[in-house]
């Protein structure tokens, strides 16, 4: 089973993904970018506004997918993997680009390798809104609310492209409600 949950910044993964980590002391949790050694260096460079082209980062997040399934994803096939991002955020971000062009990149870089089960959390914008207002944000927040949104409706646009199994979730729910259905999705 590969896992991955999915949102834009601030809407709740990592609070899920530690509550996942107790329910699942089995399974295997990474995350994208950076869940390689080399996925390290090249996330750093991407969120630190290194490279200077969008079309550079899209490919800086390509070799950092390409790498995470060959060495994380595939040799966990018969595993439980758990991932905070995927493909659906690497094709989402990259929207300089028509979404076909990226969707066949990311294709290559994953050897279609796609998740079985996506959760994706869901902020509006009045509650995206209330989020950043009280954090430090990096490069890729930095760019707006409209932005954040429009990211999260092409993963919402992307989920349904690749015809995968998801389950999209409000994350204004209680933190316990989003614990729930996440459980009721990977169980079920």
């Amino acid at each position: 089973m590969y896992v991955v949950i999915e949102g834009i910044d601030t809407a709740g993964k990592s609070t899920q993904l530690d509550i996942l980590k107790e329910n699942h002391k089995e399974a295997i949790f990474t995350k994208e970018p950076g869940g390689t050694e080399i996925g390290l260096k090249l996330r750093a460079m991407a969120l630190n506004g290194e490279a200077k082209s969008k079309v550079a980062e899209m490919f800086l997040f390509l070799a950092d997918r390409a790498e995470h399934i060959e060495e994380v994803i595939k040799p966990n096939e018969y595993k439980i993997v758990i991932s905070d991002r995927s493909v659906i955020s690497g094709i989402a971000y990259a929207s300089n680009m028509p979404i076909e062009i990226v969707t066949t990149l990311n294709l290559i870089a994953t050897s279609n390798t796609l998740p079985s089960h996506v959760i994706l959390l869901e902020l509006s914008k009045e509650e995206l809104t209330k989020r950043l207002e009280g954090k430090t944000n990096d490069s890729i927040e930095s760019r707006g609310i409209d932005y954040l949104l429009d990211i999260q409706d092409r993963m919402k646009r992307t989920i349904k492209q690749l015809n995968l199994n998801y389950i999209f979730i409000d994350a204004s729910l209680s933190i316990e409600e989003i614990s729930k259905k996440i459980e009721d999705f990977i169980n079920g």
